[in-house]
């Protein structure tokens, strides 16, 4: 079958390269255009988009950096055929808002990143360029209440409370900060159902997971690192989980059931199902 793109939307302000990069990057991680698929010719993607060559080549060349497609030289242009790579988060989000019912499953330690890649789509849904007809989110948290290994003291690597009040502090206001947002639409009227749940348990988190529309999943370690941090007034050496420097990588549910990905997406999903219907506990972040 031959590709047609969708219409791009005439509200857009992005550069036209922006937009049509948007719009090829959609349909690749929709599996409209498949993994190994030739993409169109720069003639056909011009004449799609009605952009000059240029723009077509800039967003080719965009695409590419994102580890989307690969160029052949003499062949042209093909969706990359790994499903296993390190990925950015934040398109992959703002795609899943472009589906009716919106399911996002966290498991992490703070939810910054989360928090981040929420903007654009929420931002989105505020001015009517997105508009799904439910969005559910789960958030699964260490319980800083209880002792951790990370972060700790650097010196003797003993728990510290003023470090776990530290990060219990920063996981509520990100938590809150998500859950208002998205509470805020369905109180205005753009989202019929909106739903977010936080549940904490009492193991260190060393891995994050994003599982998207129950369809992608991300998954990367938080390497341990020497931090200094300021908490109840006084810095602190100490060992900590660094969420920045932590590498996703990309599992996509593929049409063979038997694939790598699609296995990948079904264990992610069946691991934080079972560690949210046992041993994690529901948490107030009003603090009631």
């Amino acid at each position: 079958m031959t590709f047609v793109p969708d219409p791009l939307d005439p509200d857009d302000d992005r550069p036209p390269y922006e937009q049509v990069a948007s719009s090829l990057g959609a349909a690749i991680r929709t599996r409209k255009l498949a993994p190994g698929e030739k993409l169109p010719s720069h003639k056909a993607l011009t004449d799609s988009y009605g952009f000059a060559r240029a723009t077509i080549q800039r967003a080719l060349r965009d695409l590419e950096d994102e580890g989307l497609v690969v160029s052949r030289k003499g062949s042209g242009v093909f969706v990359r055929n790994r499903t296993e790579r390190p990925a950015g988060l934040r398109p992959y989000v703002e795609q899943a808002f472009s589906s009716r019912d919106v399911t996002i499953d966290f498991a992490g330690f703070s939810s910054e990143t989360l928090h981040g890649a929420l903007q654009e789509p929420l931002d989105k849904i505020r001015v009517g360029r997105l508009t799904p007809a439910s969005i559910t989110v789960r958030i699964l948290v260490p319980d800083m209440s209880v002792s951790q290994a990370a972060p700790v003291r650097r010196d003797d690597c003993g728990d510290d409370v003023r470090l776990r009040n530290r990060m219990h502090d920063i996981m509520v206001g990100y938590t809150r900060s998500i859950r208002d947002s998205i509470a805020e639409l369905g109180h205005l009227g753009l989202v019929p159902e909106t739903r977010v749940d936080v549940r904490v348990h009492s193991g260190t988190q060393f891995f994050k997971l994003y599982v998207i529309n129950n369809e992608d999943a991300f998954f990367g370690y938080y390497p341990i690192k020497p931090n200094q941090v300021v908490a109840q007034g006084e810095a602190i050496e100490i060992y900590d989980l660094v969420g920045r420097d932590t590498v996703l990588f990309h599992h996509s549910v593929n049409d063979s059931e038997s694939s790598s990905g699609t296995q990948q997406v079904q264990q992610a999903r069946l691991w934080f199902d079972s560690v949210w219907e046992t041993i994690a506990r529901d948490f107030d972040l009003d603090g009631r």
